[in-house]
């Protein structure tokens, strides 16, 4: 069974997957630009290798905080998936609470660098490097908030579902999809 879920719901997740597709056709483009520079008019330019890198680094770290679901997240899922339901929640408990306390702990030395880092600025483009590397405290925060849910409904009891709704389909997940 399929919920309807809110408008602005289903806004917010368009615009998190949004923005990995439109920083990967940025890094298309540099990248496009960057050969024609290089071997049509034999003048290579720096600016592109930075925008490749920059863009590469948020949709790596926005990518796996913000747009991926729990499901797209890689598991051992041979063990995962023959155990029964009740220690698969173990599992995500115990999992989800090591990861929360883990990155809870790495919260404030990660802020301290990046926001350290705006005194340096990339080279060609001279964006200060703590705009480069926001996105580790975005994917910080994110990824707390991310396993802290997890823990909760855990904790309720609630059973992990496929993004269609199947409880089952968790299991059923294998190297075929």
């Amino acid at each position: 069974m399929k919920t309807e879920r809110p408008k602005w719901r289903a806004a917010a997740r368009n615009f998190v997957e949004a923005v990995p597709a439109i920083l990967l056709a940025a890094m298309f483009v540099a990248f496009i630009v960057q050969v024609f520079m290089r071997y049509v008019l034999n003048s290579p330019v720096g600016w592109t290798v930075e925008v490749c890198v920059i863009a590469w680094t948020w949709v790596i770290l926005w990518g796996q905080s913000v747009s991926a679901r729990e499901e797209d997240e890689i598991r051992f899922d041979i063990i995962y998936g023959t155990v029964s339901p009740a220690v698969r929640r173990v599992f995500r408990l115990i999992f989800s609470l090591f990861l929360v306390v883990i990155y809870a702990i790495s919260l404030p030395a990660v802020w301290d660098y990046v926001t350290f880092m705006k005194i340096e600025e990339t080279s060609y483009l001279d964006i200060p490097y703590s705009w480069v590397f926001f996105v580790f405290v975005l994917f910080t925060v994110g990824s707390i908030l991310r396993y802290a849910w997890i823990f909760w409904g855990a904790l309720q009891g609630r059973e992990e579902t496929h993004e269609d709704g199947d409880p089952q389909a968790v299991t059923r997940k294998d190297f075929s999809e």
